[in-house]
């Protein structure tokens, strides 16, 4: 039996977390096959019939929707409890590029709750959901994406949803689920958005959208929202933003909405990463973030590797967070700056102070063009109770100024000052959050 595993604050780390078995579709009960059910690739846009059939199998007990060989056109679907998913190989479930074939309805986008576009895959109040397979679900973005750099053009102030584009998965309000083995890619915007969700895995995923010849804005890979007991386990993950991200809530007095709140006891692993702004980055829209745990990963280009995001109108505290056993080529090692995008008081006349504490960076081997990039901020944040230990960088620059941060460790820490040590490619993002 393995040693047991705590995280960061000492909780220890539950048996679910270690369980990685994924059904094959004769697990997931009655088999409804596309073909067998009138839905074509045919190149045209099957909405209808493929909802049709996800209510059929609902009404008669639960089952699989299965995605065979072939391309498969639909815009926005709304699976139902005991209705599972399954893209075999060959297949593809492709997400239509015009805007009118998915539903505006309530939704959670951005830190708020609005009336938007529903996603490509939509799961809402299901205990029990799994979507995998060896298939590829697309979000056929490459429209959407061309027409938000030319609205930026236009209007260098607009913001993501000005530009109307859905996500790829959304999740919300969820539990016991389980998205493996598939190629989510092509986003129009966010690939997978978790809302207000427990006990959600994804492993040996392929994440990807494309930083040219057309950058792809704002397709985060995973966008953790309110959600605890989080896997991510041997997803492949390269995006035109950042890769795993904690949300939770924008705004000045957003730590006491009750739609917004907490994410804790996430755990990243065993993971590599493409082209990305962020690899674990907490916020914008975050309020609480605590227990999260990256480990065994490789990065062989990037931007940020641990990136805290502090928004100078939201309270926000980030606690018991450690980066382990890593190995990468990244532009800034652990990156804190205030996040002013859309910068927002709301008639709040104090700004409100955040902390990022108790984190913690150990054993990792990396080439940088910046180890510590951090910008000191007291007015705004306060860092506390930061622990270095056996690092091997090499970096551009140093920069770790340890009177910014109140109790540092630094134990074992090596930082070889080089001319060239990671040809990377900036520290911060200017693209849209």
């Amino acid at each position: 039996m393995a040693a047991k595993e705590f995280f960061p604050d000492g909780t220890p780390i539950d048996e679910w977390f270690y369980d990685t078995k994924i059904p094959s579709p004769e697990e997931m009960g009655s088999q409804y096959v596309l073909t067998q059910h009138g839905i074509l690739d045919d190149g045209k846009v099957h909405t209808a019939e493929i909802q049709s059939l996800i209510d059929r199998a609902a009404s008669e007990g639960g089952g699989v929707i299965v995605v065979p060989a072939g391309t498969y056109l639909t815009g926005s679907l709304f699976f139902k409890q005991g209705v599972n998913l399954y893209v075999a190989q060959g297949g593809t479930l492709k997400g239509s590029d015009d805007i009118s074939d998915y539903r505006i309805c309530t939704t959670r986008i951005e830190g708020e709750t609005c009336q938007y576009f529903a996603a490509l895959i939509n799961v809402d109040g299901i205990d029990g959901f799994t979507m995998c397979g060896p298939g590829t679900i697309d979000g056929n973005g490459l429209r959407s994406w061309k027409a938000f750099w030319l609205r930026r053009q236009w209007n260098p102030q607009c913001t993501n949803k000005d530009e109307q584009r859905p996500r790829l998965v959304y999740i919300s309000n969820s539990q016991n689920v389980l998205v493996a083995g598939l190629n989510l890619q092509n986003s129009h915007f966010w690939t997978n958005h978790i809302y207000r969700s427990n006990h959600v895995k994804y492993l040996n995923c392929r994440i990807f959208s494309p930083m040219s010849p057309v950058k792809a804005p704002s397709t985060d890979a995973i966008d953790i929202d309110v959600c605890s007991d989080f896997l991510v386990k041997g997803c492949y993950m390269e995006v035109n933003d950042d890769s795993v991200v904690l949300k939770g809530g924008k705004g000045p007095w957003a730590d006491s909405q009750p739609e917004n709140g907490m994410n804790e006891r996430i755990i990243v692993e065993d993971c590599t990463y493409g082209f990305c702004h962020g690899c674990l980055t907490c916020g914008s829209e975050s309020v609480h973030n605590r227990n999260i745990l990256v480990r065994r990963v490789n990065v062989p280009e990037g931007k940020n590797l641990l990136w805290l995001k502090l928004r100078p109108d939201t309270p926000q505290l980030y606690e018991y967070i450690t980066v382990e056993q890593v190995k990468a080529k990244i532009s800034s090692f652990i990156t804190i700056h205030p996040w002013t995008q859309f910068f927002d008081l709301k008639g709040r006349i104090d700004k409100p102070i955040s902390t990022a504490k108790n984190i913690t960076v150990r054993d990792c081997d990396c080439d940088c063009d910046i180890f510590f990039d951090v910008e000191a901020n007291e007015e705004q944040y306060r860092l506390e109770n930061f622990t270095f230990e056996n690092l091997s960088i090499r970096a551009g620059k140093n920069g770790l100024d340890e009177s910014m941060i109140d109790n540092v460790i630094v134990k074992n820490v090596k930082v070889d000052v080089v001319e060239s040590a990671n040809q990377g490619v900036g520290g911060s993002s200017s693209d849209p959050e």
